[in-house]
């Protein structure tokens, strides 16, 4: 058995999406300072990183985070290759066969490797969005910090498809997995930190 870790690590610097909190990571008692222990604050904001959105993220009222269903979080998943598409519309997925639960290997993948947000990443438009909800699909993942714009996600989030955001998909082969994706339960959040593996 293989188990790949697909999350991204939580450190002072990473990548955010622009105008979201920054992460701080602090040591507030230490055993070299004298204490029983050593203990750390983490403050950063809960579409950091690797996590999910919860429908309350674009629809007021919607459920939140606690309410994501567990079957659809953990089960087979396929890794589709996308990384010779040039844009994430419909079109992109012509030919593709797609799964419960898709994740998307595009040449965001890259971007993992730049110090800064790279505001050319590819995302889902509207009519590929509703493509994947009409194909069945319960749950997209994508290599970058944001599945699509405020139409494409308002398309997921309406269709209970979790949505699953900063993917490293960097040493993951297209092909047959089971993902499992365990976002913290953080009570009417509109998204949560997860860490996400791939077994096979």
């Amino acid at each position: 058995m293989e188990l790949i870790d697909i999350s991204l690590p939580i450190r002072p610097g990473m990548v955010v999406y622009p105008g979201d909190p920054t992460v701080t990571l602090e040591r507030v008692a230490s055993l070299a300072g004298g204490d029983v222990a050593n203990i750390s604050r983490l403050a950063f904001g809960v579409h950091t990183g690797t996590h999910v959105d919860a429908p309350v993220h674009f629809i007021d009222g919607a459920p939140a985070v606690e309410a994501l269903p567990l079957d659809v979080l953990v089960g087979p998943a396929r890794v589709l290759d996308l990384t010779s598409a040039e844009g994430l519309d419909a079109a992109a997925f012509d030919g593709v066969e797609l799964a419960d639960r898709v994740l998307l290997k595009t040449s965001n993948s890259a971007l993992w490797s730049l110090d800064s947000f790279a505001d050319d990443s590819l995302s889902l438009s509207a009519d590929a969005a509703r493509l994947l909800v009409d194909g069945g699909v319960r749950l997209v993942g994508i290599d970058y910090l944001s599945i699509g714009d405020e139409a494409a996600h308002g398309v997921l989030l309406a269709a209970d498809v979790i949505p699953v955001e900063g993917l490293d998909l960097r040493a993951v082969e297209p092909g047959e997995y089971e993902l499992i994706c365990a976002p913290l339960k953080l009570l009417g959040s509109d998204g949560a930190p997860a860490r996400v593996f791939l077994r096979r």
